[in-house]
């Protein structure tokens, strides 16, 4: 999750897109970007398998089905990195921790550290 969320957020930089990630970690904030509430619980439903079709059908009544499955891919590259990523044992170096201090602390991040 915290190296996602840097890919988030200098994503939304780069295209100066507003965004408050903190919605990542707290489902009462609103993250700003465009379908931003209906993204957030289609990856939810997704990675949960929760009221997926309703998530499904609220993100592609805000951005059209070429848009929800473009949503879909990214969350299943996503979710791919991470299986490789843990199922080899890379570890975040410390360097990157040192880096991302503050951003996890805003984000409640280390919260999900093992």
């Amino acid at each position: 999750m915290l190296l996602h969320s840097v890919m988030l957020r200098e994503s939304a930089e780069a295209t100066r897109i507003p965004l408050d990630a903190r919605a990542i970690t707290d489902p009462a904030i609103d993250p700003l970007i465009p379908a931003g509430k209906p993204l957030l619980a289609f990856v939810d439903a997704v990675l949960g398998g929760n009221r997926l079709a309703e998530a499904r059908a609220s993100l592609a009544a805000e951005l059209g089905w070429d848009g929800t499955v473009a949503a879909a891919a990214v969350i299943g590259n996503f979710e791919m990195m991470n299986r490789v990523a843990d199922a080899s044992g890379m570890p975040v170096s410390a360097g990157a921790l040192a880096r991302t201090e503050e951003w996890r602390a805003e984000l409640g991040l280390d919260r999900f550290r093992h």
